[in-house]
């Protein structure tokens, strides 16, 4: 049997794929290891994408907490990386695995891990790259981008515009939305309305509150092979900040995200002509907040719009 990697990293799509790079990393610095990433079993196809994990251990918790255990069979990892948390839950979750080495961050509730200490202001791809750095793995957070899907687009050239996300902190209103796609298909554009599981009562509100017959809706979340090759063949990618405003980096595909409360430079896209970030400057709120937040609110449909035409690179109305 290969000497195993485990890496932590039971989150959503959007942090999965700010992982990439570290995954990457840790790929380039264990070639011969097999790397076991524990996640949740819906993130098999982008892990698989990344090239960088040879099999997913299925791991998730409500929220962003830590799983409670692990199913780990066979001789113990050779390492472990923790690129779930800063501790101690995440830690003492592997350190159960008996690992032969534990990588994570420094916490005061596991003095016996002497890692780096924990940065909250920092962007989250930077973050994991620095924590494989301290132990001497080199890695680069701009590393990040995915190979194109094999799957045909559903909707080849639409604007594809995502309305969900997980908490109502980050969710733009549904009538702002229904906006912005009522002004795409009446210049012309295709559009396509995408929603994850439970979000079809929102994709219903947009759709009737658009009006127009040759509006695309992609209801009861797409599988992971067609919402990625929705996104790589898209025009552009209108959204909050949401694993699909992730997906849309990771193939390159301009794109706009509404950002609030936390701002850009903690999840936001690299610096570059394709992707537009809109935020309204002001303290970082509550991402896990029951009400839309008043920064992600400041932005208007028309700053969107604005984007999109505007932008060289984005889209041409």
């Amino acid at each position: 049997m290969k000497p195993r990697v485990l890496v932590l990293r039971a989150l959503g799509l959007g942090d999965l794929l700010a992982g990439v790079p570290a995954l990457r990393a840790l790929r380039r610095a264990f070639p011969e290891h097999e790397t076991v990433l524990a996640a949740p079993a819906e993130l098999a196809g982008p892990a698989a994408a990344s090239g960088a994990v040879d099999r997913l251990l299925p791991a998730s918790a409500p929220g962003r907490a830590v799983p409670v255990r692990l199913d780990w069979t066979g001789p113990p990892p050779e390492v472990a990386v923790d690129l779930h948390g800063k501790g101690p839950s995440s830690h003492r979750l592997l350190q159960r695995m008996r690992p032969g080495r534990l990588l994570a961050f420094a916490h005061p509730g596991t003095p016996e891990i002497a890692g780096p200490a924990w940065t909250a202001d920092e962007h989250e791809r930077a973050r994991w790259c620095r924590l494989l750095e301290w132990y001497g793995i080199p890695a680069d957070p701009g590393d990040l981008r995915l190979p194109p899907p094999a799957a045909p687009s559903p909707a080849p050239g639409a604007v594809v515009v995502h309305p969900g996300a997980d908490s109502p902190a980050r969710r733009w209103p549904a009538d702002r939305y229904a906006a912005v796609v009522r002004a795409l298909l009446d210049r012309g554009h295709r559009v396509a309305l995408t929603g994850g599981p439970g979000e079809n009562a929102l994709l219903g509100r947009i759709a009737g509150a658009a009006r127009h017959p040759r509006l695309d809706v992609h209801a009861g979340g797409l599988p992971y092979a067609l919402l990625a090759a929705l996104v790589a063949g898209a025009a552009a990618v209108v959204s909050g900040d949401t694993g699909i405003a992730h997906l849309a980096v990771a193939y390159g595909t301009p794109s706009v995200t509404l950002f609030g409360p936390v701002p850009p430079r903690w999840w936001g896209p690299p610096e570059g002509t394709r992707h537009v970030a809109l935020w309204s400057p002001g303290p970082p709120g509550d991402p896990h907040g029951r009400e839309p937040d008043p920064r992600l609110l400041r932005i208007r449909p028309a700053d969107v719009l604005a984007a999109l035409s505007d932008h060289p690179e984005v889209l041409r109305p």
